[in-house]
Formats: C-alpha cells, sequence, structure tokens
C-alpha cells in the first residue's frame, strides 16, 4: 500500500527512538501499534462490507423480480387464449351464417346448395343395399348335450367333472 521496506522502517525506529527517548519508546509503539490495528480493522470491515452489497446487488440483478415475469408469462397467456376464444367465436359464426343462409334459401336452391355425397351414409337404415340378406338371430342350443359341463355355479351335480355327489334326492 505505502511500499514501505525494510530500511525506510529501521530509519523510522531510528528517529522514533532519539527523539522519543528509551522510557517514552515503548509506550509510543504500543499505541501505534494499536491505532494501525484499529485503522486495518476499520478498512477490512469497509470492504467486506461492500463485498456484500455489491454480492447482494449482483444476486438481485441474476434474479430479477419473479414477481414480474411471473405477471408477464400470465399476461402472455392471457393474451393467446383471448386469441383462441376469438378464433373459435369466429369460426361459430361463420358456421352459423353459413346455415342460416342455407336456411332461408328456397328448398329447390337448398338442394342444390347442399353437397351430395357418392358414399351412402353408415348409420342410416334406408340406405343399406338391398342385395344383402337381413342376418338371423343367433339361438342359444337348449338341447342337452351328453358331454358333461363343469359346475360353474357349484349346484353339486354329479354329471360335472371332478364334482362330488351331493346326498340327497338326485334330479330327474
Amino acid at each position: 500500500m505505502f511500499d514501505i521496506g525494510f530500511s525506510e522502517l529501521l530509519v523510522i525506529a531510528v528517529v522514533a527512538l532519539l527523539v522519543l527517548g528509551p522510557e517514552r519508546l515503548p509506550k509510543a509503539a504500543r499505541f501505534a501499534g494499536l491505532w494501525v490495528r484499529k485503522a486495518r480493522a476499520q478498512w477490512y470491515s469497509v470492504k467486506s462490507e461492500f463485498e456484500r452489497e455489491m454480492a447482494a446487488d449482483e444476486l438481485r440483478r441474476s434474479v430479477g423480480n419473479p414477481a414480474d415475469e411471473l405477471r408477464r408469462e400470465v399476461e402472455s397467456a392471457g393474451r393467446e387464449l383471448k386469441g383462441a376464444v376469438h378464433a373459435v367465436e369466429a369460426e361459430v359464426r361463420a358456421d352459423a351464417d353459413a346455415a342460416t343462409a342455407v336456411q332461408d334459401l328456397p328448398p329447390a336452391a337448398a338442394d342444390a346448395a347442399s353437397p351430395s355425397t357418392s358414399e351412402p351414409d353408415p348409420f342410416a337404415v334406408d340406405d343399406l343395399p338391398s342385395s344383402t340378406p337381413a342376418p338371423e338371430p343367433v339361438v342359444a342350443d337348449t338341447k342337452s348335450s351328453d358331454t358333461p359341463q363343469p359346475d360353474l355355479f357349484g349346484s353339486g351335480d354329479a354329471s360335472s367333472p371332478g364334482a362330488s355327489p351331493r346326498p340327497g334326492p338326485t334330479p330327474p
């Protein structure tokens, strides 16, 4: 800081010894050391306070203001949503206007204005081709078969494989 070497310190010590004398020199050295120590402590305190402030300022700049950023994001999302709503409203109005225009036409003009499709409607019953026969309903076989069936309901029927006969009257 002051760029004082050993030779300059030696010259200062010799001058102090000659000026103050041997009796007052130790007290003066202690007093000077105390002031140097206080000055250093004050300097380090100011330096650390400055560094803390600079770090806090840098942190504030790097983080920014999250509330403002969040507010901007919400506002932009709201604008996008409003734009989408307006687009859908315009599309619905256009469809409604087209439907109203077709309804306002006379019947002959409405048939000409409506698009005709070459494919039959898959859900229309009247449009089924007449060449396909109607499907026959499936009827369950009510005849008893000779093969034993598994006992699904736990009735204990002896005709089921693996079923033990139940005491009591046998079914006909």
